[in-house]
């Protein structure tokens, strides 16, 4: 008889053991985890035509020569708040080949046009939109600003080279070079 009053004894003390801490003898029904993740900035990048651009050909009587560069491209993936970012054109002299004939950079007027895309650009202002904004680009010139960007975003525009041909030109196929820049 001690024997079975000695286990009642110990199942009621674990009873009343369970009894007394509900949160032991209960499961959890909520649970939480606190997840994490990090982007990470990409670059802003420059397109422009990798071949060579022919404007024309004009007599040397001609007062200017003038065409398209073709699409140029700012691809921006920084992903940042509150960005921004400058583009800037400007020109080489052109010159026929080794020879010392030479049509100076001062002679190289460009204007942007309108943008002919954009993407999650929330100010995008173009500096030369007609003909009668074009800026000489023997110094570097801005063409397009970006401004209160957030996250990627993108622009493009087809821009126009005007050559002025001086008097003292010679015949020959002239070859300068147009750079675009953008911070």
């Amino acid at each position: 008889m001690r024997a079975v009053r000695a286990g009642l004894t110990a199942l009621v003390g674990a009873t009343l053991l369970l009894v007394a801490l509900p949160g032991l003898a209960s499961a959890a029904t909520t649970g939480t985890t606190t997840a994490t993740f990090t982007l990470t900035g990409g670059a802003i990048s420059i397109t422009a035509p990798g071949t060579t651009v022919k404007l024309g050909s004009v007599s040397v009587a001609a007062s200017t020569v003038s065409g398209q560069l073709g699409t140029i491209t700012i691809k921006d993936n920084r992903g940042l708040l509150n960005g921004g970012w400058t583009d800037t054109v400007s020109s080489s002299h052109f010159t026929i080949g080794a020879a010392p004939e030479t049509i100076a950079a001062t002679n190289v007027a460009y204007w942007s046009g309108a943008a002919t895309e954009s993407l999650g650009l929330s100010t995008l202002a173009g500096i030369q939109l007609t003909s009668a904004a074009a800026v000489a680009i023997n110094a570097a010139q801005t063409t397009f600003t970006a401004g209160s960007l957030i996250g990627n975003n993108a622009a493009s525009w087809n821009p126009t080279l005007v050559v002025t041909i001086p008097a003292a030109a010679v015949v020959g196929t002239y070859t300068g070079t147009v750079t675009h820049t953008v911070a």
